[in-house]
């Protein structure tokens, strides 16, 4: 490899190309500040950027950039959420799974793409570490790689693999891709465990009794799947076909509660696209053969998913009416986060021999308003339609709604509302 500076690196950068990278700790930050500093001295316009999910440094969507650099995000998360919502940003409503075929069609144009990479391996490959997202496509369909080595980035196996030569990147399609690389070593972020509530808890446990032995697990973001795994140390014979884990999964790895031994598909490994965690996690993943990072369009492929059996999909909303209609991806009409895996998984879920697509919340918010509502706020987004809700778990207790008809799911959701909530929700339904 022959290193150049970073800044050297975002000069081949031009107006109007249209730029991607990976999420959360494999989104590259040291190449991305200096293209924010490039972009602003060379004078670029109209720069356009998509990712997934991210976490940390987003400049670019700042009101000074306007004009420089426009961000289309296939998941709104914290960093760029207000810019969002304030018209700065903007979001592409999808299934996470339809992003590689986005790419690869052209629907979403990619001229460049921004990586943190691994240290090459001893045949001279590296590797995309704890995000590959939909990358590969994106690679393929690139004029340009510019990709930051890190010696911090684990080395992790399957779709995470970049084939390097001296011409750059082999794709699996022939394409070679050219790369620049520029050295900078740094400790990837690390995700803070969050204390469990009571609430928390309770859910974990309501959907622990419901998952069977030789399971396959999908897992989200959040306190609910790490309180969930907390009960699982009685089980066996798990597996993991997921969007992302998290540290949580390790103590069930070593103990063997997952083997992945029942899977159909990847038997015996764990597949996922993303990870988020620590340092502990970082370095289990690290080198570990049984563990596959595969491009999104596998991991969430409903096809895919559904050939393994007993498929648990676990995910959360942030709110559910009456009828089974999950929002979980705006608060009326403003954008809070994005459809995700959601969608992708509750289809593989129903269509896996024995599998179980759930919907898990806390029955009120923080401050005490019911995730339990009549109706969705007006505007809300339907990420899961009513068609496809089954399982729905807070911490008053789990319900199955599949093959019950409008009165009766109104009743079996009022029965898991938080108790306060209940007389104006019944009253509600009566009208």
């Amino acid at each position: 490899m022959k290193f150049i500076s970073a800044a050297e690196a975002v000069r081949n950068i031009v107006s109007g190309d249209h730029l991607h990278w990976p999420c959360v700790s494999g989104a590259p930050e040291f190449l991305i500040e200096a293209l924010v500093c490039y972009a602003q001295e060379a004078g670029l316009r109209d720069v356009h950027i998509t990712h997934m999910y991210t976490e940390g440094y987003a400049d670019y969507v700042k009101p000074q950039y306007k004009g420089i650099f426009s961000l289309d995000s296939f998941f709104v998360g914290a960093n760029v959420r207000k810019a969002t919502n304030e018209g700065l940003a903007d979001y592409i409503p999808c299934s996470l799974s339809e992003t590689s075929r986005m790419i690869r069609s052209g629907a979403c144009r990619c001229d460049v793409v921004l990586l943190m990479v691994s240290a090459p391996d001893d045949s001279g490959n590296v590797s995309l570490g704890t995000s590959v997202d939909y990358m590969p496509a994106a690679i393929e369909k690139a004029r340009l790689v510019i990709a930051q080595v890190n010696s911090h980035v684990p080395f992790t196996h399957g779709d995470a693999v970049l084939h390097c030569a001296a011409e750059g990147i082999r794709c699996p399609n022939g394409r070679q891709v050219p790369v620049l690389w520029v050295r900078h070593d740094v400790p990837l972020k690390e995700a803070a465990p969050m204390p469990l509530t009571e609430s928390d808890i309770a859910i974990g446990k309501y959907a622990a009794e419901l998952i069977p032995d030789g399971a396959t697990l999908q897992m989200g973001i959040g306190n609910v799947p790490t309180a969930v795994l907390a009960q699982l140390g009685g089980h066996k014979n798990l597996g993991v076909h997921s969007e992302m884990f998290t540290d949580d999964v390790i103590p069930l790895v070593e103990s063997g509660v997952i083997n992945g031994s029942r899977k159909k598909t990847d038997p015996g490994k764990m597949v996922a696209m993303f990870l988020k965690g620590g340092h502990k996690l970082y370095n289990f993943v690290n080198h570990n053969e049984g563990v596959l990072m595969q491009e999104v369009g596998y991991t969430n492929n409903p096809f895919v998913i559904a050939q393994n059996p007993k498929v648990v999909a676990l995910n959360s909303a942030i709110e559910i009416d009456l009828s089974g209609q999950v929002c979980a991806d705006s608060m009326g009409t403003r954008i809070f986060s994005g459809s995700g895996g959601q969608l992708d998984f509750m289809i593989g879920a129903t269509y896996s021999e024995g599998g179980m697509p759930i919907i898990a919340m806390s029955s009120v918010t923080g401050k005490g308003v019911s995730k339990i509502v009549p109706t969705l706020t007006p505007g809300a987004g339907v990420v899961t339609p009513r068609t496809l809700t089954q399982w729905v778990i807070t911490e008053q207790g789990a319900v199955n709604l599949y093959g019950k008809s409008l009165k009766e799911r109104a009743r079996l959701l009022i029965s898991i509302a938080h108790p306060c909530q209940r007389e104006a929700l019944e009253r509600a339904a009566r009208h």
